[in-house]
């Protein structure tokens, strides 16, 4: 667990991992941070999933026992992927989302990732300031293709 000192706030921001019974509350930090809200909502469902497949996935930030902030830092063995980054609004500009990152990034180099890629919606222009002011910067050669997923197999 890390912790973010805060001079003005004697109790410090935690980052640890989200749990099962974060589920509701992730769900609903990410309704009311989002900078894409026109799209369709996770599911309880996915958001089980995830954290049942990778206990780590999920980085939170925490005061008093409030979820803040959230990172998924994504490992499949081979890339690391880096999204859903969400910090509450009244929570914004006190450093939350540069220590999420920094927690996933230990994790994912510790893992072996050489290198981190984060999604960004095209018109989140405070996820681009971030991630620009982090280090990242777009590849416009690359270009996402998505298809919906209909059925799973049998």
């Amino acid at each position: 667990m890390v912790r973010i000192p805060d001079a003005t706030d004697p109790t410090p921001v935690a980052i640890s991992h989200a749990t099962l019974a974060d589920v509701d509350e992730l769900l609903a930090l990410w309704q009311v941070a989002a900078e894409n809200d026109a799209r369709p909502t996770d599911t309880r469902e996915a958001v089980r999933a995830l954290l049942t497949r990778d206990r780590e996935a999920c980085l939170v930030a925490r005061e008093n026992g409030r979820i803040l902030g959230t990172l998924v830092a994504g490992w499949d063995g081979w890339r690391a992927h880096l999204y859903r980054l969400a910090v509450h609004p009244d929570a914004r500009r006190r450093g939350i989302a540069q220590a999420l990152l920094e927690a996933a990034a230990s994790r994912l180099t510790a893992l072996g990732a050489t290198r981190l890629d984060a999604m960004v919606l095209e018109g989140n222009e405070l996820g681009h300031a971030f991630w620009r002011n982090s280090g990242y910067a777009p590849q416009p050669e690359w270009r996402r293709w998505v298809k919906p997923a209909t059925s799973r197999p049998a």
